[in-house]
């Protein structure tokens, strides 16, 4: 297990505050965050890089704060890949096994072994400056990889790469984490976050926000900045009269005074209110229906995504939903046309 305890770092007029996290062998851990937000001074801090003024690093129990870059069995691999450039892929990823007490043979066969796991086997005689970004990544993997760490940590890997090459990328990245390597992948694209990791961190101005398994955090942001950064774009201010609840509900007046009502008690006159777009419905006439949040608006536009089509709604506040194609095409939606937006008290989150 890894545990980071409470620490605290800085680097130059930037600040890592009380970051504290547990993983489990085999996790995946995805740090999400803006640039500058302090994910990759985390990366530096476990790699001993960087020394936190307090704070403890703990793996299977043993306290490794103070070991040096060489001894920490961490392996980084930054974006830039820092391959050696004079050396082939072979060497590259044969230099990391020198000092192991390996004979040549054994140094040869690990280095087969780790290239053919990242796809790299017809590049061995190659060298760097002839390798595409892809082909140049998986090299620093499998050059990372010969030193056998216990923990991963990645800066970025999938940034610069193409569509085509970041699917690969997350494939490899899957193979090796599913050998039971634990993996901490920094990146700022919640899509990728979505499709590689056991559990998410959301790291913000160098605090650590909130983190959890994807489900918990993309379902439950615990402030407006998690949620903007899932990628929900639903999200108003709404104030609250005191007076407000009825019959078991509370209602929130938005600046353009739409009402909108909700379960939870907002606990103070003015709050951000949350609706996931998967949780709306959207139909041609007003629905007989327990959802008691029911509008009439205009679609505005219509983006056809991987996993649905999203609408853009005019119903005095801009609202965006998403819905299968099967759906568009059975309600024969388009911009411009009327439509009705229904969704349940119980789907309005509170931040």
């Amino acid at each position: 297990m890894l545990e980071i305890k409470n620490i605290n770092a800085r680097l130059g007029d930037f600040r890592l505050r009380n970051i504290s996290l547990e993983l489990e062998p085999g996790d995946y851990l995805t740090v999400l965050g803006l640039s500058g937000a302090g994910k990759t001074v985390l990366l530096e801090v476990l790699a001993g890089l960087v020394k936190p003024e307090t704070g403890e690093i703990n793996l299977d129990g043993e306290d490794i704060s103070n070991l040096k870059i060489q001894n920490r069995p961490f392996g980084l691999v930054y974006q830039d890949m820092a391959l050696f450039p004079h050396m082939t892929v072979r060497k590259n990823i044969t230099y990391a096994l020198k000092g192991k007490g390996l004979s040549n043979q054994e140094q040869g066969n690990k280095t087969l072994e780790l290239a053919r796991l990242t796809r790299v086997e017809h590049l061995l005689d190659r060298h760097p400056g002839t390798l595409s970004g892809g082909e140049a990544q998986r090299v620093a993997l499998a050059r990372t990889l010969a030193s056998n760490p216990k923990v991963l940590l990645l800066d970025e890997p999938l940034a610069s790469l193409d569509v085509k090459l970041r699917q690969e990328l997350r494939e490899l990245l899957k193979k090796i984490n599913q050998t039971g390597k634990t993996i901490i992948h920094v990146t700022h694209d919640p899509m990728e976050a979505a499709t590689l990791s056991k559990k998410i961190a959301i790291i913000e101005k160098g605090e650590l926000i909130q983190w959890g398994k994807p489900e918990e955090v993309f379902r439950n942001p615990v402030s407006e900045f998690v949620a903007r950064f899932s990628g929900i774009k639903n999200i108003f201010p709404c104030t609250f009269e005191k007076t407000s609840e009825k019959n078991g509900l509370f209602h929130g007046l938005t600046k353009n005074k739409i009402t909108i009502s909700c379960l939870d008690d907002p606990g103070k006159d003015a709050a951000h209110l949350m609706i996931p777009g998967e949780d709306i419905i959207v139909s041609k006439e007003r629905l007989e229906t327990s959802a008691i949040n029911q509008y009439k608006g205009i679609i505005n536009e219509i983006y056809y995504l991987n996993h649905g089509v999203e609408l853009i709604i005019n119903v005095g506040e801009i609202f965006s939903v998403i819905v299968s194609k099967r759906s568009v095409e059975k309600l024969s939606l388009a911009p411009g046309e009327e439509v009705w937006l229904s969704f349940k008290a119980s789907a309005v989150k509170i931040l």
